[in-house]
């Protein structure tokens, strides 16, 4: 079985190839803003957390045609994001509650137009889905079996409990 973990950061999964281009823990450092190097119809499963948010529009829509290419029929990629509904709430209701604003030293924050305004811009993010968005943008790539999933569940034991940020409040899972 082969299954890619794409964009690992500091997060290694045993039994997967875990993508990045910089972290020293890869298996295999890639670009990702270019195509994967895996034949196509040869991966299972794919699963990223807080990465897709890092590539232009048009660099994740090229990454996601890219998963549709390389994954075997009934293969599934799991999508793990911010959410940016969830962020526009967060904005009108409780922002400063907000787990990573405590966890990562953001307490500094003064207004809600600056936590939004960071979420938008900081960590290199380049472009922010809803989940209207991103199933649409998933179709665009290919994919028509897509599902709205929780927080590490899934139907697929590959693909459960792989969230390690509890600020993933955008999870999708597509089918090809």
């Amino acid at each position: 079985m082969l299954m890619l973990h794409i964009g690992c950061g500091d997060v290694y999964f045993d039994h997967w190839i875990n993508i990045d281009l910089e972290s020293e823990k890869a298996d295999l450092h890639h670009d990702l803003r270019h195509p994967l190097p895996f034949e196509d119809n040869s991966v299972d499963f794919i699963y990223n957390e807080h990465f897709i948010e890092h590539l232009t529009l048009q660099e994740g829509l090229a990454a996601m045609a890219d998963f549709y290419r390389v994954l075997k029929k009934g293969g599934v990629v799991r999508i793990a994001t911010p959410d940016l509904d969830y962020l526009i709430f967060r904005y009108i209701f409780f922002w400063k509650h907000q787990e990573w604003i405590k966890k990562y030293g953001y307490r500094r924050l003064k207004t809600r137009a600056e936590m939004l305004n960071l979420c938008f811009r900081e960590w290199g993010h380049q472009y922010l889905y809803n989940q209207q968005e991103l199933k649409r943008r998933l179709k665009e790539a290919g994919f028509h079996k897509i599902y709205s999933q929780k927080f590490q569940k899934s139907k697929y034991p590959e693909l459960r409990n792989r969230e390690t940020r509890k600020d993933s409040k955008l999870i999708l899972e597509a089918v090809k």
